[in-house]
């Protein structure tokens, strides 16, 4: 089965072993990922070539994934969240992987999660008010054939764990 995603194949390289350091240099850079690399340094006690050398190694090994920004999803009209649980039809299921990448699309979708279990897809949208998560779920999950039900769920608070997911 394909997975929905776009990564690449899985990475055969040795796991990168993280030390004491590594660690506080990607809290840190979790914090503010625009940091400079003298106030990382700094912070971190070590030179800023040492700092360097450690953020570059971590992008090469694929422990850094990217630097992002995140943005106020208020600041662009969207005022709430919802998940939405989405089960596909038991025919359609060699159509996940296509399924998943509709998915990326479309502007509401937040992040999307592929799931074992009951439920195949997990979507977490954000959007202007609840017409406007109505006109999602028809448009985009109750109207495609290979969905057979939906669950949507409103989100209240939305709180990063500690790794800032």
């Amino acid at each position: 089965m394909t997975h929905p995603t776009s990564r690449p194949p899985q990475d055969l390289r040795p796991a990168h072993q993280l030390d004491d350091l590594d660690l506080r240099l990607l809290g840190l850079l979790r914090e503010n990922a625009r940091a400079t690399n003298q106030a990382l340094s700094e912070a971190l006690g070590v030179a800023p070539s040492t700092c360097l050398a450690r953020t570059k190694a971590l992008q090469r090994a694929g422990v850094i994934r990217r630097f992002t920004v995140e943005v106020e999803p208020k600041a662009l009209g969207q005022t709430i969240e919802a998940l939405i649980s989405v089960r596909l039809r038991p025919g359609a299921r060699q159509q996940m992987a296509a399924f998943g990448e509709s998915l990326k699309t479309v502007p509401e979708v937040s992040q999307y999660f592929f799931l074992g279990g009951v439920d195949d897809f997990l979507i977490h949208v954000r959007v202007r008010d609840t017409e406007h998560i109505r006109q999602f779920v028809i448009e985009h999950l109750s109207s495609n054939p290979v969905v057979a039900a939906t669950q949507t769920s409103l989100v209240f608070e939305h709180v990063p764990g500690p790794q800032g997911l």
